[in-house]
């Protein structure tokens, strides 16, 4: 049988094979951050026949101060409930599992759009940016913010979705607390990689907290930054060991702090000397996600223990049908 097409039975959240759509942002929300019919169109489309396993909705944000750009999906306030249950009961009607990605972008974050200020673990100007200087936040601050991911996980669950997903990639705000190029604390959030993931572990117990022992938690980890004096593979594997202890349930793997890059090559699964880093520290399921274009790419990864599962994202932006092909041709 074929390694895609395998059922993934283990774990909090059962899926019919290892086919992922990751998070993609889209811009199709209400100024507000309400779903749109554009939005629910969109998510619709993509999940038609139910040839993705499961679908990783685009990040979220949890609060004002941690959005991101215009038109992002909001997760920030109840009211947001019931329009998000739409968008989940779109995507499960079409036989797809539904996560969804919350964040907060920390200095990521723009006046323009948010407001406010920006702030950060430390005041760093983000690589990815070069923005102004964010505010370094205060331990009351950090609890507040960490409040925030509990509250956006419980909207999450009462949505109705299978799963919720914590943001630690990409140069946004947990994943600045996980670098040393943006975390220069001096205090129990900085330091060694144990210092810089105490904030993971708290969002983790807080978020584990809000949903219940039964719900599925996953964590997307920016494993490596590809740049000097960044995070490493080493630290990564640290982290990931203590995130499945505290209860996260799959781990999503990507790398670059300032945006989804690799190193510098266009080979297909390009993260997955990360993913397979992971994979062998970690008995949770491993997600790949890297310029996957092909099935038989996909195969050969999965085959070759690189990963769990496999996101695939531009390919099915460019191409609602990719999965349905994919999927149709491994069955020959």
């Amino acid at each position: 049988m074929s390694y895609l097409l395998k059922p993934l039975k283990n774990g909090k959240l059962p899926l019919k094979n290892r086919l992922v759509m990751p998070p993609m942002a889209t811009a199709k929300c209400e100024e507000d951050g309400k779903p749109s019919k554009s939005l629910f169109d969109y998510y619709d489309e993509k999940s038609r026949g139910g040839y993705i396993s499961l679908i990783i909705v685009e990040h979220s944000y949890i609060s004002q101060q941690g959005k991101a750009r215009d038109r992002q999906l909001s997760v920030a306030d109840d009211s947001l409930i019931d329009s998000l249950k739409e968008l989940a009961g779109i995507i499960h009607k079409n036989g797809t599992k539904a996560v969804m990605q919350i964040n907060h972008s920390g200095s990521a974050a723009k006046y323009e759009v948010t407001g406010m200020d920006a702030v950060a673990p430390s005041a760093v100007s983000n690589p990815r940016h070069n923005g102004p200087l964010p505010k370094e936040l205060t331990l009351k601050e950090i609890k507040a913010i960490i409040e925030e991911f509990r509250a956006a996980a419980y909207r999450v669950k009462m949505a109705g979705f299978d799963g919720v997903e914590i943001h630690s990639a990409h140069g946004y705000f947990l994943n600045q607390f996980l670098s040393p190029l943006a975390n220069k604390r001096t205090d129990e959030y900085g330091g060694n990689i144990h210092g810089r993931i105490k904030i993971h572990l708290e969002v983790i117990k807080a978020v584990r907290e809000a949903v219940g022992e039964d719900f599925p938690i996953f964590l997307r980890l920016g494993a490596s930054d590809y740049m000097e004096g960044g995070t490493s593979i080493e630290d990564s594997r640290i982290a990931a060991m203590e995130f499945e202890e505290s209860g996260v349930d799959i781990i999503d793997i990507s790398g670059g702090f300032c945006g989804y890059i690799g190193r510098g090559t266009d080979e297909q699964g390009y993260f997955s000397e990360l993913s397979e880093a992971i994979k062998k520290v970690v008995s949770v399921p491993v997600i790949l996600t890297g310029g996957v274009t092909e099935a038989q790419a996909a195969e050969k990864l999965l085959a070759d223990g690189k990963a769990d599962l496999i996101g695939v994202g531009r390919a099915i932006l460019n191409d609602s049908d990719w999965a349905k092909k994919a999927v149709e041709s491994l069955k020959l």
